[in-house]
């Protein structure tokens, strides 16, 4: 009797695992690094069901490794910062793929420049001509002088793409900004430089060591009159039905908890 007892607890052992459901999660390094490894830990703690039969993924490496992997239908939820390109909107039709685009939270790019700057106000063009290489000197917009040292995310960024599209009228970054893999990297290289300037999401803006210019005259907190606003996405194919779990997991993010986590990392919730 002991020994089917065994076999039975063995055999339910294997079943649960065997029901265990991954939920893959892929693409944006602004949402993927904090956001939803926040989101998911409390789904799980909240969500006594889930904990024995659902795990999380998370892979942030940029925003068109999102797009990618839902066209590819090897995650569960795409990150992006910005909206699918129209070249992947077509690549994603050929392969029937109906890429949906879901607003989980609100973001504005900040530039931000080292602690001891005492530039406090860009114009927008003035961004435009940092980022371009116009301007490489500090000394031609104050008394502040030294080389620029401009730092910017990568080009399978989302951010890198909204940043170009809505900073610098879609004009080229110039050869000398530097690319770096995380809003973090771009943090921590602007600490230590104090010519550095960088832009970044607003969960990466806390470091006292760097601070947060104001662009025309208006900060982030001043919501739409900021001109470097852009919604995020959770990214899913429309025409493959989601597991259970998943669709939970979304519901969670946009529920009253789920965008209360969104603000707690400076993200604004989009109710």
């Amino acid at each position: 009797m002991y020994r089917l007892l065994s076999f039975l607890t063995v055999l339910l052992s294997s079943l649960s695992l065997s029901l265990a459901d991954t939920i893959i999660i892929t693409g944006s390094d602004t949402l993927g690094a904090k956001l939803v490894p926040l989101l998911s830990e409390a789904y799980l703690a909240e969500n006594e069901n889930a904990q024995n039969s659902t795990t999380f993924e998370i892979s942030a490496e940029g925003s068109n490794t999102g797009i990618a992997a839902v066209i590819d239908g090897t995650t569960s939820i795409g990150l992006s910062s910005t909206r699918a390109s129209q070249t992947e909107l077509l690549k994603a039709q050929s392969q029937g793929v109906e890429l949906a685009h879901i607003p989980v939270a609100q973001d504005a790019i900040a530039v931000i420049v080292n602690k001891n700057n005492p530039i406090e106000n860009l114009s927008l063009r003035v961004v435009e001509s940092i980022f371009t290489g116009d301007i490489k000197n500090w000394a031609a917009l104050s008394n502040y002088s030294g080389r620029i040292s401009a730092y910017s995310r990568n080009t399978s960024s989302g951010t890198y793409r909204a940043f170009q599209s809505l900073a610098l009228r879609k004009r080229n970054f110039a050869s000398k900004v530097l690319k770096m893999a995380s809003n973090e990297q771009i943090v921590a290289e602007v600490e230590k430089n104090p010519y550095g300037i960088g832009y970044v999401g607003l969960a990466y803006i806390n470091s006292p060591s760097i601070k947060v210019v104001s662009i025309d005259g208006f900060s982030p907190a001043d919501g739409n009159a900021y001109s470097l606003n852009r919604p995020l996405y959770y990214l899913i194919d429309k025409n493959r039905p989601l597991p259970e779990s998943t669709n939970q997991f979304i519901g969670f993010t946009l529920s009253p908890r789920g965008q209360k986590i969104v603000s707690s990392v400076n993200f604004i919730p989009i109710h």
